[in-house]
């Protein structure tokens, strides 16, 4: 998958959302989560000198947080050219192995489709 066009309206959204999080928070990468029961997690890369932590890493870490019980996709909006594996199973532990992963670049277009497992 190359073309963002080529997503429905709700995985479109969540790399709208993870893309406006990178660039809000002026961060190496921004990701967003969807629940099961459709709520969004949006979150920024963290780096701080006792934590560092992926977005996404963040963003599953939020819905967890808030309770959600699985999740239905993730995005992420990156410079990067593949995702970490640990990023990976984050998404696998709270969603499953065949939970979509989008990546995208900053231009917001969809460089790659994976599953969490």
């Amino acid at each position: 998958m190359t073309e963002s066009t080529a997503l429905g309206a709700e995985d479109q959204k969540i790399v709208t959302l993870a893309r406006s999080a990178r660039a809000r928070n002026q961060v190496p990468e921004g990701a967003a989560v969807r629940d099961e029961t459709g709520r969004t997690y949006v979150a920024g890369t963290v780096a701080l000198a006792s934590l560092e932590l992926s977005a996404l890493r963040t963003a599953v870490a939020m819905a967890v947080a808030s309770g959600a019980e699985s999740l239905e996709a993730a995005a992420v909006v990156s410079g990067a050219e593949e995702l970490p594996a640990e990023d990976l199973a984050a998404v696998r532990d709270l969603g499953g192995a065949g939970t979509p992963v989008f990546l995208a670049g900053p231009d917001g277009e969809v460089r790659a489709q994976l599953q969490a497992g």
